[in-house]
């Protein structure tokens, strides 16, 4: 059961200040019964709501994996016309947001949705759901710079750490690590490596929680399943 205001706007009738002015200027029904009061909740599975005569659907709810190439914006609309995530979904999807973000050079794993409860628990600190990325770096990486980034290394005078990380391949020139985060504070992955004055030269989100890139092409989406969604939802 939801407080029909909030069934309202999540069906894109309107805001849901608006969708209160619409309930008390009586143009919304339940069921065929005129309401004017806030406050009452409905069932999207059962009721039949109606505005202005009008049946109104329920939204349905998309969760979607997207695999952003480099040089796309985690968002669907950008003041500057650069290519952005929403421009990789279907164009009559209503509400769809990233969940989280990536740099706009970085590639790799991220979750669409228009299921605000989701993306929040998804992203948020305290529900501590894992990212890990693949790095390529520019540089040597050692096994003692490892440890410092589990340990916590201050960068412009914040403290960032990895859960995890992980020397996939050493050489003089170039290195690949794999890092595992938690608290995905802005460009963490790139700052850390800044830190010990490394390059960051191709940065790549492999996974999202239990749910994998896998073979997810450039530029492509699939659909969560049900199954991931729980599964992510339980995690966090």
């Amino acid at each position: 059961m939801v407080r029909l205001q909030k069934f309202l706007a999540d069906a894109g009738v309107a805001s849901r200040r608006a969708s209160e002015a619409l309930i008390q200027a009586g143009r919304v029904e339940v069921n065929g019964q005129p309401l004017t009061q806030l406050g009452i909740r409905v069932d999207p599975r059962s009721d039949v709501v109606m505005v202005d005569g009008r049946q109104v659907q329920p939204l349905r709810k998309r969760y979607v994996a997207v695999h952003k190439p480099p040089g796309v914006v985690c968002t669907c609309r950008d003041e500057k016309d650069r290519p952005v995530l929403g421009d990789l979904l279907p164009t009559d999807w209503q509400g769809m947001v990233p969940v989280g973000r990536l740099d706009q050079d970085s590639e790799g794993l991220i979750f669409a949705t228009n299921d605000g409860a989701f993306a929040l628990r998804i992203t948020h600190p305290r529900y501590g759901v894992p990212k890990v990325y693949q790095a390529e770096v520019a540089g040597e990486v050692r096994p003692a710079m490892l440890r410092s980034f589990t340990r916590g290394v201050r960068h412009l005078g914040e403290l960032l750490r990895a859960r995890a990380a992980r020397l996939v391949q050493r050489g003089k020139r170039r290195s690949v690590v794999e890092l595992e985060l938690v608290e995905g504070k802005n460009r963490e992955v790139r700052r850390l490596f800044a830190a010990q004055d490394l390059t960051v030269t191709r940065l790549c989100r492999v996974q999202i929680g239990a749910i994998a890139l896998g073979e997810l092409k450039p530029g492509r989406w699939r659909a969560l399943t049900e199954t991931e969604i729980k599964t992510l939802l339980k995690q966090s």
